[in-house]
């Protein structure tokens, strides 16, 4: 059995090393992942971009399977794990059977186990989500498809809005990867459409299922979503310091203050919260929402923050990461100020009554 994820050891690890053909020995650095094909095409993208950097270092991928890859016949909100996706990987990275693990962001709790972190977030794909139609239905649009047409999705958030923005479609569960998903929605007549992720999608080269994409006036995304993280232990330096060169500035702004911003909610997969965030000279703007199961309580609104650094202090110091997030290229008080912005803009839902919005939706699936 693993040690608790709390007692990471301090122990500095032996660094791999193989042969090579010339009797050199090169680093060798293992990279967990996943077994499910949009994993493994995400963890080769991240691979790719760390060999251009450093040609004399070889990466190796482990692939395993997760909780949530596993149990299939129950909906995300219902399980009650909060890391469905990453916690076998984190117990390979604690026991050093790994060196960094790539991640989907959306996957990651907020709140990180004790001596990891986030040493990189790349460039955000689309963080839209986007409606797969039926063939049979090909052409339409939600608000075209008849009356009580079951929309499959097993995310409470795209339930949450599109149950209160096509009051006309019905909303059921359903499971498994982008191509269980999309072969249920084929080969039967369960579902008139399905709602992904439209990264998803576009990562596995099937952007001509996309019947539409969700505008934020409809549908908005999840917190991270569309970016990609590597999880390192905080104590190893050296790989800190190899994968914090991916780091794309903007996309980790956005993506701390909604992580900040559902964090202070207290939020997961098992309430419906949404956000949308836009990096725009040099403003930080977050629009968050908490909804009601069935998306007839709301409460929306959007704040903005500067995001200037600030000229005290440059960079992050050694000890200091962000809801999870250490980003020693980016300057300290930029950050600092993502966070201040999903932290505020919490307070403000949270002071006009978010707070029992979420404790009923939570209740009420969990009773489901």
């Amino acid at each position: 059995m693993a040690a608790p994820l709390s007692h990471v050891s301090n122990r500095k690890k032996p660094v791999s090393k193989e042969k090579e053909g010339n009797g050199n020995a090169s680093r060798v650095i293992r990279m967990g992942t996943r077994k499910s094909q949009l994993a493994r095409i995400q963890t080769d993208y991240v691979k790719d971009k760390l060999m251009e950097l450093h040609p004399d270092v070889k990466f190796e991928i482990v692939a395993m399977s997760t909780i949530g890859d596993k149990i299939l016949d129950t909906a995300l909100s219902k399980i009650g794990e909060k890391s469905l996706f990453t916690k076998e990987l984190e117990n390979a990275l604690e026991r050093n059977e790994v060196d960094i693990v790539v991640h989907s962001l959306k996957d990651l709790p907020t709140t990180l186990p004790p001596g990891f972190t986030v040493g990189a977030v790349l460039e955000r794909e689309s963080p839209f989500d986007a409606v797969v139609l039926h063939p049979k239905h090909a052409g339409l649009s939600l608000d075209m498809l008849p009356e009580k047409s079951v929309i499959g999705t097993s995310s409470l958030r795209r339930a949450a809005q599109l149950k209160r923005r096509f009051p006309h479609l019905e909303f059921e569960s359903i499971r498994g990867n982008l191509n269980t998903r999309l072969k249920k929605l084929d080969e039967k007549d369960d579902f008139a459409a399905i709602i992904l992720a439209a990264a998803g999608l576009k990562r596995m080269g099937w952007e001509n299922r996309i019947s539409m994409i969700l505008e934020p006036a409809d549908c908005m995304y999840a917190v991270g979503q569309g970016a990609l993280a590597v999880e390192v232990r905080a104590r190893d330096r050296d790989i800190l310091n190899m994968v914090s060169v991916l780091h794309h500035h903007d996309t980790v702004l956005r993506c701390i203050a909604e992580r900040a911003f559902l964090r202070h909610l207290e939020g997961g997969c098992s309430v419906p919260v949404a956000v949308h965030t836009e990096a725009k000279d040099a403003l930080l703007y977050l629009t968050g929402a908490v909804y009601s199961l069935d998306g007839s309580d709301m409460l929306k609104d959007t704040m903005q923050i500067s995001t200037v650094p600030d000229n005290e202090k440059t960079h992050a110091s050694d000890d200091c990461a962000h809801v999870g997030v250490t980003a020693y290229n980016i300057p300290e008080s930029s950050l600092a100020a993502a966070e201040k912005l999903g932290v505020d803009l919490a307070e403000l839902l949270l002071s006009k009554g978010a707070k029992d919005i979420l404790t009923t939706a939570r209740q009420l699936n969990d009773a489901r």
